[in-house]
């Protein structure tokens, strides 16, 4: 009996969380009264909601668009602003240009070939598949880039696997031919639907269509059956190598570029709303701090699991030519079949390519501070044309142009309905809540009581209070989803930065960038529980290898942020487009 009364309790444990956290917190609105305690109470709120995820996040952040008018912190009409802003354009603008790619398969062009490149060695061929995988995440959603890579690994792996078990070495089985439906996406949410949380919006589970001439229900079962008991040892640690390296490659890929992963987005619209003179932060810039941090993250966390699942003989890395296993044949034969079947670029694959690089030109030159750029042409102040400029006008192409000649009938390169299914709505919502809950604290004054709360920590070396921030923010983004922990996060340290007098930028972008080391566990983001599901891998691998790259990811912010960051964003000098707290302590890095 009371088993069973545990059990329905413990079945209505959201229930309880959403009714007892409001209760628990009323005393700030009722006792204090304030407005600041009043703003304290919606964070307070939001926070935990957003944490345990009792109420789908995206309607969690509509949640001040209802209380701030009720508190009287807001009119209504003023938080309904901060719903859409210049980050939601640059947003469709890249959904376009991904769903462009996704849709005329660029994206296996791109990953096969750097494969090729690099060899099928067990070791280099992960390489190579990180390398395919980071470069995608840099463009695309994080998700949607594993989505895109994790078929081709898993006929790559079937293929050395049953070269190595010795059944019929060097043929090509057709069941192992890529094939990735809306089906097999479900499929494989439903196979982690206890240890994913549907709603993480990170990234949004994008539908990918590979088209192939394989059966697909063959290879569906292919990829979500778990090892078989009879490969050996070192077949197991090569899948588990393989797939833990391509869902990680996709969370150190994205930090490259400010489109390239959620937390990127919103530190960079919170920075043009709290900061509005701060033009500091571009694509460029960016650019040229976080790539660096991605390859030095990419080419240890290779190091590193190679190490830890396929063994410590480096030998590999000097030693050219020389007998390849049946395994690295079979593996080659499968990826140039592959490769092949693709035959030469088409003329859409062609014009997205270039729609690619126009707009990744175009950022880059748009004012990469060093020179004088494009947006100076035109006869407005800086600030009229931004990165969601480029990105939507490139994007619009995409509606616009034919995708076949004029001997057929009029469709354009993509269609509204792809769009919707590709653009990720729910971080969209989830991220104007945050501006919403940002602007709140600046109008009810919570941001200034907590500078002043914090004030003490000035005394404090800035590189120590820097690493305990990373610390606690990496460690919440594995319970919590990283856009959810960046929108908590960000009105919390922006005020601290204040409080101990040193430039915000230097607290902000290198917790900006722990926020995606969720390494852990599979629910700590969407690409985690897509590779968890192909059944290759469990959590306890997980967390052996997530430890060591979460250990790497902070070490290289943090002597990013602390070198070639100090020239790059002014990080020495507390900036003037940030407000002066008198009587504050004065601390420089």
């Amino acid at each position: 009996m009371l088993q069973r009364l545990s059990r329905r309790l413990w079945y209505y444990r959201s229930v309880a969380v959403i009714v007892l956290t409001p209760l628990l917190l009323l005393p700030l609105p009722l006792v204090i009264g304030t407005k600041e305690a009043e703003c304290a109470f919606v964070l307070l709120l939001l926070a935990t909601y957003w944490v345990t995820e009792v109420i789908p996040l995206s309607m969690t952040a509509m949640l001040p668009a209802a209380l701030f008018p009720m508190f009287g912190i807001m009119k209504s009409s003023d938080v309904a602003k901060e719903y859409f802003k210049d980050f939601h354009l640059l947003l469709v603008g890249v959904t376009c240009l991904a769903t462009s790619i996704e849709k005329w398969g660029l994206h296996r062009r791109i990953a096969l070939r750097l494969v090729l490149m690099v060899g099928v060695n067990p070791a280099w061929l992960m390489l190579g598949f990180m390398s395919g995988c980071a470069f995608l995440s840099m463009w695309v959603q994080n998700t949607s880039a594993v989505t895109m890579v994790m078929p081709i690994v898993e006929a790559v792996l079937q293929q050395i696997l049953k070269a190595n078990e010795g059944g019929g070495a060097g043929e090509v089985n057709p069941n192992l031919q890529l094939d990735e439906t809306d089906c097999h996406v479900e499929k494989m949410e439903d196979n982690v639907s206890n240890q994913k949380r549907p709603d993480v919006p990170e990234e949004k589970l994008t539908c990918v269509q590979i088209q192939t001439v394989s059966q697909p229900v063959a290879a569906q079962v292919a990829m979500s059956q778990p090892a078989a008991p009879s490969r050996s040892k070192r077949d197991l640690m090569i899948c588990k190598a393989m797939c833990i390296s391509v869902a990680y490659s996709s969370n150190i890929g994205g930090i490259s570029t400010l489109p390239g992963t959620s937390p990127n987005l919103i530190f960079s619209e919170y920075l043009n709303q709290i900061y509005p003179n701060c033009n500091c932060v571009n694509f460029g810039n960016w650019l040229l701090l976080c790539l660096p941090i991605s390859v030095i993250m990419l080419l240890l966390t290779w190091i590193w699991l190679c190490w830890l699942f396929i063994g410590s003989d480096f030998r590999f890395l000097w030693r050219c030519g020389g007998r390849k296993s049946e395994g690295d044949r079979a593996a080659r034969r499968v990826i140039e079949e592959e490769y092949r079947s693709l035959g030469p670029m088409s003329p859409q694959e062609i014009f997205t390519g270039s729609v690619f690089l126009l707009m990744v030109l175009l950022w880059l030159t748009r004012s990469p501070g060093f020179i004088t750029g494009w947006a100076s042409l035109f006869p407005h102040p800086s600030g009229y044309i931004t990165d969601a400029t480029v990105a939507l006008l490139l994007g619009l192409l995409f509606f616009i142009v034919p995708a076949s000649g004029p001997s057929q009938k009029y469709e354009t390169m993509i269609s509204w309905k792809e769009f919707q299914v590709s653009m990720p709505w729910k971080v969209a919502l989830l991220v104007g809540g945050g501006f919403a809950l940002a602007e709140g604290t600046e109008v009810s004054g919570l941001s200034q009581w907590v500078a002043k709360l914090l004030t003490p920590l000035g005394d404090l070396p800035v590189l120590a209070t820097i690493t305990v921030a990373c610390i606690i923010v990496t460690t919440v983004t594995e319970v919590a989803s990283n856009a959810a922990t960046i929108t908590i996060f960000l009105p919390i340290l922006s005020p601290l930065a204040e409080a101990i007098h040193v430039n915000p930028l230097y607290v902000l972008i290198p917790t900006t960038l722990c926020t995606s080391f969720s390494f852990l566990l599979p629910v700590s983001n969407p690409p985690n529980a897509v590779v968890f599901a192909y059944g290759h891998i469990d959590i306890l691998d997980m967390v052996k290898a997530g430890l060591g790259v979460n250990m790497i990811g902070v070490l290289a912010t943090l002597l990013a942020v602390s070198t070639w960051g100090v020239p790059l964003f002014s990080l020495d000098t507390y900036p003037e487009w940030a407000p002066v707290l008198p009587g504050f302590n004065s601390t420089m890095p």
